[in-house]
């Protein structure tokens, strides 16, 4: 796994959302550039839907309350096109990089972690999105204090 360089961290808030508030609606939208290794991300009450691209490799995430508790909801789009051959190559992409992305967005969003430390306890669920049953599941990533 790749360690996350804050200096290639490019991070952004939208209207009405602060570096610690508020926890909902917050969501994040993150992205890179293959040819600098910069990671670009967007914190803000929506995705920032300008970021995506055709490529679908963004990671989408937002934060979701059950009850008293919170979790972090992340989205990845498996499929780009209908090949399964691909799908197969994506996923195995997104299992790979992930960690560094969930490490840019816990480091990116580290002044609202400071200020709420209990939303490091907070479950990440990652949803692979795919047409094909074999990738298309969701799946328990940890907590946010596995990813500082």
């Amino acid at each position: 796994m790749k360690k996350l360089n804050p200096e290639k961290l490019q991070v952004k808030f939208g209207a009405m959302t602060s570096e610690t508030q508020p926890i909902i609606p917050r969501k994040y939208t993150l992205t890179h550039s293959d040819t600098t290794g910069e990671l670009f991300l967007t914190i803000a009450a929506k995705y920032d839907y300008d970021k995506i691209t055709n490529m679908r490799d963004e990671v989408l995430g937002e934060w979701s309350r059950a009850n008293d508790d919170y979790a972090l909801m992340v989205n990845v789009m498996v499929d780009k096109e209908k090949n399964a051959a691909m799908s197969a190559i994506r996923n195995d992409v997104f299992v790979k990089e992930l960690p560094l992305a969930l490490e840019a967005i816990v480091y990116g969003d580290r002044e609202l972690l400071k200020a709420n430390t209990f939303l490091y306890k907070a479950p990440i669920y990652v949803k692979f999105n795919s047409a094909y049953p074999r990738f298309n599941r969701q799946e328990l990533w940890g907590t946010l204090s596995d990813y500082k």
